[in-house]
């Protein structure tokens, strides 16, 4: 086979890719034989597809394109007759959580209408017209706000009995409902979140509603009404959306304020009825039907996704016979059922049973669960002991603190977002999902707490290093101060950290990092003085991404509730600010503000040491040096994943190598990739073995990345080419070369995307700003040809997913357009 002919077969893998006739340097020659003379292409039946962000967005537009079309010239929408107003708010409600603004027409137009509507006086439009002004603007509206609180807390059943304490229809009847309860607790919720007070007695009398021993089934269901014995997946989904708002509003959970001081690790509420009806839930979960009710299955489906939300749980998990485990992902499940079910013509949603057969009310009930349940998770608390949930978990001291935290930063960043639990105790064989490092990979920032000794498996602590290195970001803390002891979970943390990253070890973070300003900034003048908070981090992949504080912050998340009033003293208000601004500036520096879709599924390159390579597969070994040779060590096997998925390749071999430049073995690899992010030098015997291998016959290539943009290490290899080869040197490759084009069956890069580090002044957030620009690489010409590249632009955190707000370098799709062109120009030049 002739050279330019094989090298033509390995760039024509696109079925619309003709013969490209390169000639190849001599060393590439019996590598590319090997790897033509294996291509045998195989069918396969595909996979059982899984729903995508795509497809529920394109499902969430559609939906609203067509209540849009079905919406009045009034800006109303059909109303029923006993709730004037209702079905309007309703839809308004949907469009506003799908994307919609006040300032779109529909939106506008549907203000205008309830603006001047009279106000309701029945309890379902009363309380879905609050949600729904609170959506669109609470302080434009706070007086509509104010106003249906006021009649909604005035139409609370006072009297005795079983119907004290919840609501019905019009608030006149005397027989109290669950589904008239919930939505009247859940306005009253957002009033309290626009600012308006609620009286403790309404809470209360509601909690003692719900929690009354002939409300709810020894099993945790909850049924319509009192002593109703039908219990339903709605209706115990009202029961745990509303005892988990009542909960936070009347107990004050395991911090508090005893003498003038900070009191954390407290004794938590029990939460039996709570638990019980998660447990009921588990067991009984469907998205394709309302579980024992034939009906009201969209009205179901958006009271899951409001269980799911609140309490912070991505699954529902199930007992089987035997003693299995199955997990259900309640929002990927009902996405996917749901864009299954939506009308292929009209684009809308019809339900079951009176109201949801509407379809534009069956279509804002779907767009409300797609649309609400997809907001981005910025946090999960990693579950790593095991707790029946009646008391205080050692993992899970605060249970509110991340949910506050949560809620600060959606209003720093202006925009909805939710927490989430993971439970990471399951490692027994009987469990039929064993959480990996992609179910990890779905948030960005893990937060692990607690007092006792950390007893994680070897399986898990390889788990929780692929999460890692993949880009993931972990922020622990030990729950240690004034009611607990975190003496032996700061020594087991600190000795998982050395087993994990033996060659990086936990450091003091400086005032210079940007931990302490990323968002806001910390006056450590005012961070409590009773114990060590300052934060220590640990350097792995391409950033600080574990982040570590030998002292409660939790405790004190826990106590800055965002929204309600507190009457602490001045000093401790200060103490509480500055550890808040803590854990939003962690929050801020992990995830640059950026969040991936609810339903992506993270790719998880995993590797096996020792493994013999694929025949035929194509290898790019990592050159070693003194720099930080595998800081990024997901980064080039991230790269391969995307040539292989992407079928720019037939065949890429995973194995993670580290070459050092004076083995023998370098000679039998065409490419190796090379970054780091310190300042390196080589020995006069690794120059020698470098010119080896790029000049002559040998005809190597070298890919060099400076991670994060580090001016040291590439000052460093501009430095040793020169050393190397002192009549040459590095310059720009202009835009219009051939490695930008499509000439090597890549890209087109005559544009990609740079994320900037703006400057900042003093106690200014970091921030970047992301611009259009042409990829700017540098290369050095050996013998006649490019022999190195050089990216001084980030590549290598941007392909772990790691990039952040410091860190100048390009988006991770245009990272790894780059970085492909660069190895397919390599292989064909």
């Amino acid at each position: 086979m002739k050279k330019n002919h094989a090298m033509s077969l390995l760039l024509s893998s696109r079925p619309s890719a003709g013969f490209l006739r390169v000639s190849v340097p001599p060393c590439l020659c019996v590598y590319l034989v090997a790897l033509i003379a294996s291509f045998v292409v195989f069918g396969q039946s595909p996979a059982r597809a899984d729903v995508s962000a795509d497809q529920v967005n394109a499902a969430i537009k559609s939906g609203m394109t067509f209540l849009e079309k079905r919406q009045r010239p009034n800006g109303s929408w059909s109303e029923m007759e006993l709730e004037p107003g209702g079905v309007t708010a309703l839809c308004t409600l949907a469009l506003l959580n799908s994307g919609r603004t006040p300032a779109d027409e529909s939106v506008k137009n549907a203000l205008a209408y309830l603006e001047k509507a009279k106000e309701p006086d029945r309890i379902y439009s009363t309380a879905i017209s609050l949600l729904m002004f609170a959506q669109a603007n609470p302080r434009k509206y706070a007086l509509q706000i104010k106003q249906r609180a006021t009649w909604l807390e005035g139409t609370q059943l006072r009297g005795e009995g079983k119907q004290k304490g919840g609501w019905r229809y019009t608030g006149k009847e005397s027989t109290a409902d669950n589904s008239a309860t919930q939505f009247a607790i859940l306005a009253l919720h957002e009033a309290e979140r626009a600012g308006i007070k609620v009286s403790d007695q309404t809470w209360q009398l509601a909690l003692n509603y719900w929690t009354q021993k002939e409300m709810q089934a020894a099993n945790g269901g909850y049924p319509y009404q009192p002593d109703d014995h039908r219990y339903s997946g709605s209706m115990t989904s009202a029961g745990i959306s509303s005892l988990i708002i009542l909960r936070d509003r009347l107990h004050s959970g395991s911090a508090g304020i005893v003498d003038g001081n900070v009191q954390c690790c407290g004794n938590e509420p029990e939460q039996a009825a709570l638990m019980h009806a998660m447990d009921w839930m588990g067991q009984h979960f469907s998205v394709e039907r309302n579980p024992n009710d034939s009906n009201w299955w969209l009205y179901y489906l958006y009271a899951v996704e409001r269980v799911g939300r609140l309490s912070g749980q991505r699954f529902f998990p199930t007992r089987r016979p035997g003693g299995t485990v199955e997990l259900h992902d309640w929002y990927r499940e009902g996405s996917e059922k749901l864009v299954e079910f939506q009308d292929k013509l009209t684009f809308s949603w019809v339900g079951s049973g009176p109201g949801e057969n509407s379809p534009e009310i069956g279509t804002a009930f779907a767009l409300l669960f797609l649309s609400k349940g997809r907001r981005p998770v910025v946090m999960a608390k990693l579950q790593h002991h095991a707790d029946g949930g009646l008391g205080t978990a050692d993992w899970d001291h605060h249970r509110r603190a991340v949910q506050n935290l949560t809620m600060r930063v959606e209003k720093k960043w202006q925009r909805e977002l939710s927490w989430q639990t993971i439970d990471f105790t399951r490692r027994g064989p009987k469990e039929l999902l064993q959480v990996t490092a992609a179910d990890l990979m779905e948030t960005p920032v893990l937060f692990l707490s607690g007092s006792q000794a950390l007893d994680l498996n070897g399986t898990q602590r390889q788990v929780l290093k692929e999460y890692l290195e993949n880009g993931g970001f972990l922020f622990a803390e030990a729950c240690n101060g004034n009611g607990c002891n975190g003496v032996a979970f700061d020594r087991s943390f600190r000795t998982l950290m050395r087993d994990i990253f033996p060659e990086s070890e936990l450091r003091k973070l400086p005032p210079e990092h940007p931990v302490w300003y990323a968002q806001e900034k910390v006056d450590p003048n005012h961070l409590p003085k009773d114990g060590d908070f300052w934060l220590w981090g640990l350097d792995a992949c391409c950033r600080t991404s574990v982040v570590y504080c030998p002292r409660s912050l939790s405790c004190y998340w826990e106590l800055a509730h965002p929204y309600r009033e507190t009457d602490y003293p001045p000093a401790i208000k200060q103490e509480i600010e500055q550890v808040a601004r803590i854990g939003s500036n962690v929050l801020a520096y992990a995830t640059g503000r950026e969040l991936k879709e609810k339903l992506d599924r993270p790719q998880i390159v995993m590797t096996k040491a020792g493994a013999q390579s694929p025949r035929g597969a194509l290898v790019v070994q990592k050159l070693g040096h003194n720099g930080g040779a595998d800081d990024a060590p997901a980064a080039l096997n991230n790269l391969l994943t995307v040539m292989d998925k992407e079928q720019l390749v037939r065949k890429v071999d995973l194995e993670k190598r580290v070459i050092p430049p004076a083995d023998p073995r370098l000679y039998e690899y065409p490419i190796v990739f090379m970054h780091g992010r310190r300042a390196f030098r080589f020995s006069a015997a690794e120059r020698k073995a470098i010119k080896d291998y790029l000049s002559g016959e040998r005809g190597g290539f070298i890919f060099a990345d400076a991670i994060c943009a580090n001016q040291e290490f590439a000052d460093a290899l501009r430095a040793e080419m020169k050393v190397i080869y002192p009549d040459a040197k590095f310059t720009r490759i202009p835009p219009d070369h051939p490695m930008f084009t499509e000439d090597f069956h890549g890209y087109s890069l005559k544009s990609v995307e740079l994320r900037d580090p703006q400057i900042r002044s003093e106690g200014e957030a970091l921030t970047s700003k992301t611009v259009k620009t042409t990829p700017l690489l540098e290369g050095l010409e050996v013998d006649g040809r490019i022999a190195v590249v050089l990216s001084p632009y980030d590549i290598s955190c941007a392909l772990e997913k790691g990039a952040s707000l410091e860190c100048k370098g390009y988006t991770t799709a245009d990272a790894a357009r780059i970085g492909a062109n660069v190895l397919l120009y390599a292989l064909g030049q």
